[in-house]
């Protein structure tokens, strides 16, 4: 896609500051990890709740002004105290190293440099940004989102040197912002995604790791591969490569593969030995596209949350964007807390969305035969890479929106998790399928007769007359808070 800066409309609110500026706030490493409570809050920029975005734009050097900040929209001492507003922070940047291979790079660093501002918080990247300005620096003195900018573009500049010149456009006019990330961001986020399509992780030597996140998730290893990008989605493959070129130290470091484990399952001796090494010893193996044995750690910038379904068998995945609980009855930032914070959670997993574009999705637990449920947005996001003959056994919100709800789908289209999975990297049968068990019938005389039901394989109960209680569970956690045993009754009592 052609870069170019953006035309504003000449009839928006705007202004422009060229030059110095004078910080009324603390810079510095310490304030990263610093959390911004609702309470704390004086206002919310992006989030859940407004639309926002953040990209870099390599020009070349005569097309960048330098140390410039235009503001399009309301500035902070005007937003509405408490409340949530658009937001976009686009940075013009040039330099005789740069090109747009460097783009997303420079783009991460947004995170990690605001927040080193005190009192402003930075959460998740491009298009899922969630800002939230403390009360205490207003207090301070900050009354403008050009001393915002000019913060972050000085930080930009002295921590990547190669950045020659850098330009900011900030807006908060959210049919602006909105329009904007439609037509210009969208197109160039997925230009960046589409370049990684065609290589595969033995097609190289070595990965690339992402410590970004390490000031809120201090255990979290990212691995970067060609078949699987960055849990924020933000760092593929050629990414990673480009960021460790120019800054070999910074977050961004190469990973020898070492010697190749598990082919499927996707583990490498390199990988283990960096993943030991950078989480403290709290991770010990990672297998890079499986869900279920020794998942890839995560942190909270991730863009999706797969979620596993014992009563179906089946794995459900729900974006950022979702505000509605799953089938499961937990909603994305439920799920978030149990996700993240750089831990290896069995049953949870976090990605970015163009890990959906890989051949090699979880391909050790069945890979998209395996998912049972996501919600209709996502779904028609990532349609395309979806296999023909599962795209229509996967369940959305419009189909169903409870776990008795989706079994029943299930079942209509002949899901592969009812009668069982087959493998398709290795044609191996994975799963069971539903199993076929036996329960109590009631009847009116008191006596009970046998009825068959189709349950899933990790839960179920079959109660006998003879035999008493039968309880069948598979990969569940199951907590009791009372067990009240009563002595049968004799006949006539």
């Amino acid at each position: 896609m052609e870069r170019k800066k953006i035309k504003v409309p000449k009839k928006v609110k705007k202004k422009a500051s060229v030059g110095e500026e004078t910080f009324p706030f603390d810079i510095s490493p310490m304030y990263e990890g610093e959390r911004i409570r609702k309470g704390e809050m004086y206002v919310e920029l992006g989030g859940p709740k407004q639309v926002g975005f953040e990209l870099v734009v390599a020009l070349p050097t005569e097309e960048v002004e330098d140390m410039k900040v235009t503001l399009v929209g309301n500035d902070l001492d005007e937003l509405e105290e408490g409340k949530a507003h658009p937001y976009a922070m686009i940075y013009y940047v040039a330099g005789s190293q740069i090109d747009p291979d460097l783009e997303p790079v420079i783009e991460r660093r947004n995170h990690d440099f605001q927040n080193f501002i005190e009192g402003y918080m930075h959460l998740n990247q491009r298009y899922d940004i969630w800002v939230r300005i403390g009360k205490n620096a207003i207090g301070k003195g900050l009354k403008s989102l050009t001393q915002i900018a000019k913060a972050t573009m000085m930080l930009f500049k002295n921590e990547m040197p190669f950045i020659e010149k850098i330009e900011a456009l900030y807006i908060t006019e959210g049919k602006l912002v909105e329009k904007l990330l439609k037509e210009y961001a969208m197109p160039i986020y997925d230009e960046r995604d589409a370049r990684v399509e065609s290589l595969h992780d033995e097609d190289v030597n070595e990965f690339y790791s992402c410590t970004l996140c390490q000031s809120f998730a201090p255990t979290n290893v990212c691995i970067i591969s060609p078949d699987r990008p960055s849990l924020c989605g933000a760092i593929s493959w050629f990414d990673g490569r480009a960021a460790a070129r120019v800054d070999p130290e910074g977050p961004n470091r190469a990973v020898p593969k070492g010697e190749l484990i598990d082919p499927i399952g996707g583990e490498y001796t390199g990988v283990n030995e960096f993943a030991v090494e950078e989480s403290g010893g709290e991770c010990e193996r990672v297998k890079l596209h499986s869900f279920f044995e020794y998942p890839h750690t995560s942190c909270g910038c991730f863009e999706v949350i797969g979620f596993y379904m014992p009563e179906v068998d089946g794995i459900g995945w729900v974006h950022r964007g979702y505000p509605e609980p799953a089938p499961n009855g937990l909603t994305f930032s439920t799920m978030a807390g149990q996700t993240g914070g750089g831990k290896q959670i069995v049953g949870f997993l976090g990605i970015g969305v163009s890990y959906f574009r890989s051949k090699k999705f979880i391909q050790a637990d069945g890979g998209w035969y395996r998912v049972t449920w996501m919600p209709k947005e996502l779904k028609q996001r990532v349609e395309r890479f979806i296999p023909e003959d599962i795209v229509d056994k996967i369940a959305t919100e419009e189909d169903a929106r409870t776990i008795d709800e989706l079994k029943e789908f299930l079942e209509k289209v002949e899901h592969p998790v009812v009668t069982g999975v087959v493998r398709p990297v290795d044609n191996k049968r994975i799963t069971d399928g539903w199993v076929k068990e036996k329960e109590v019938k009631e009847v009116k005389e008191g006596r009970a007769e046998p009825a068959t039901q189709q349950v899933s394989p990790s839960s179920g109960v079959s109660i006998s007359p003879t035999q008493g209680i039968r309880l069948v569970i598979k990969d569940a956690n199951i907590y009791i808070d009372k067990i009240v045993l009563r002595k049968k009754k004799n006949e006539g009592e």
